[in-house]
């Protein structure tokens, strides 16, 4: 990790949110104050049981930084190639539904 990048300093908040999904590999969270929605791998979360719908989660957090203004380019071909790969198989899945 390299936090030499970060211009501020952290301002540890904490937030709440109600999980809305569970799969075989992650959590969602519905942050609560209409803050938003995040994802997150399960081996992120510190569970005594197992996660369900529902449930409140609670944890401490700061703000994230742009670290500048230059674009991962390969990032972003990446992203592109896979966009257009899930299009083309929507559209090949619905020639085959026709």
């Amino acid at each position: 990790m390299n936090d030499e990048r970060l211009k501020y300093g952290d301002r540890i908040i904490y937030m709440e949110g109600i999980c809305v999904d569970v799969d075989d590999c992650s959590i969602s969270v519905d942050l609560k104050g209409r803050l938003g929605f995040f994802k997150a791998p399960k081996r992120m979360f510190i569970c005594d049981t197992e996660p369900k719908i529902g449930q409140e989660f609670g944890w401490h957090m700061s703000f994230p930084e742009q670290l500048g203004p230059e674009i991962h380019e390969k990032y972003v071909s990446n992203l592109e190639k896979e966009r257009r790969k899930q299009a083309e198989m929507n559209a090949h899945s619905k020639k085959e539904e026709e």
